[in-house]
């Protein structure tokens, strides 16, 4: 998820989107959802036995040390699996607000927030930012993509939870993940959020890893395909300045898009459990563990999995976007190659 629109309270404000990246501050995310009550088939997270080994390990001790270890940063995040199935996560968040976090968020697909009770709990303990993921405006749509009966109304009742909170100063975020289904339906999707009080709609493009990876042919359209259906969708809405942002896919991809909705997943950091199977920091592991406090920690970071995964070719280095685009997801590359990517001029 992200902050896609830092400038969208003021639009005089607006700047470019390579000096939204360049000037994005740090955030932390905790992991803490050992499961997931949705199937998602893009799901990133296919190794649920890892999840749940590394997320069931984040003791109120652990996550205690994180909080501490990353006072000042933007903003901490409580993610990975379904966060909302931690019992303690109010008192988590109630931890944060103590240590003088200002935001604190959870990246959820909502379900249980449609207690209204639970939200308002959240809510009074500090949390000031959901970010809930829905992938349809129908049912038949969103359930089809988490593959999980009753989702959608579950999902839409969390919406509507958060929405009575904001008066209370709580912001209403939402992901949608594109995929082949939903690309044609954006217009609708948005639509149906904002009217159920959501502030911004993130379209998000899907990472190539996990179940998007192993699905890729059969629900990964491409970036031009992408860009070109977000791009109509700006042109039918009817609006000056929608409330939708498009990220997580290549710059040089979406140079018909405004900047104002061009989207990004912003900078961030996560502990992993030191003993965790991770494709990335298999030579740092051990230095990287030392700093883990004897905690069993590993600090990883969103350019340690961009550096493992992603990649760029030379004539990257002539594009404009080259200093802050994180390249190409390799999965991505092995089945439609380079011919799309590009360089933009300086």
């Amino acid at each position: 998820m992200t902050r896609a629109a830092q400038t969208a309270a003021d639009p005089r404000a607006i700047t470019s989107i390579a000096e939204r990246i360049s000037g994005q501050k740090d955030r932390i995310h905790v992991s803490i959802g050992a499961v997931c009550n949705n199937n998602c088939v893009f799901c990133m997270e296919e190794d649920r036995d890892g999840r749940y080994e590394n997320n069931s390990a984040m003791t109120t001790e652990r996550i205690r040390w994180i909080l501490e270890q990353n006072q000042g940063a933007e903003e901490v995040c409580f993610t990975s699996g379904e966060p909302t199935t931690r019992p303690e996560l109010p008192d988590l968040v109630g931890m944060a607000k103590r240590m003088g976090y200002r935001r604190i968020s959870v990246m959820t697909n909502g379900r249980r927030l449609m207690h209204l009770p639970y939200a308002a709990l959240l809510a009074k303990a500090g949390m000031n930012r959901f970010y809930i993921s829905i992938h349809g405006h129908t049912k038949k749509l969103h359930e089809g993509l988490t593959r999980t009966p009753e989702s959608f109304e579950q999902t839409v009742a969390g919406m509507d939870s958060v929405a009575k909170l904001k008066r209370f100063g709580v912001e209403l975020h939402t992901s949608t993940v594109l995929t082949d289904r939903n690309l044609p339906h954006m217009l609708d999707v948005y639509r149906f959020l904002r009217e159920h009080g959501v502030d911004q709609v993130v379209f998000n493009v899907m990472q190539a890893n996990g179940r998007a990876d192993t699905y890729f042919e059969q629900i990964f359209p491409s970036y031009t395909e992408t860009a070109a259906a977000f791009r109509s969708f700006l042109d039918t809405v009817g609006e000056a300045q929608p409330q939708a942002f498009l990220v997580d896919i290549p710059l040089c991809t979406t140079e018909a898009i405004p900047d104002f909705n061009r989207g990004y997943v912003e900078r961030h950091a996560h502990y992993d459990i030191s003993r965790r199977n991770t494709t990335v920091l298999k030579e740092q592991t051990a230095t990287r563990a030392q700093q883990g406090g004897g905690r069993g920690l590993v600090l990883l970071t969103r350019q340690d999995l961009d550096e493992a995964e992603r990649a760029k070719r030379d004539t990257c280095a002539t594009c404009r976007y080259d200093g802050v685009c994180e390249g190409v997801w390799k999965n991505y590359l092995k089945r439609n190659g380079w011919d799309e990517f590009i360089p933009i001029p300086p």
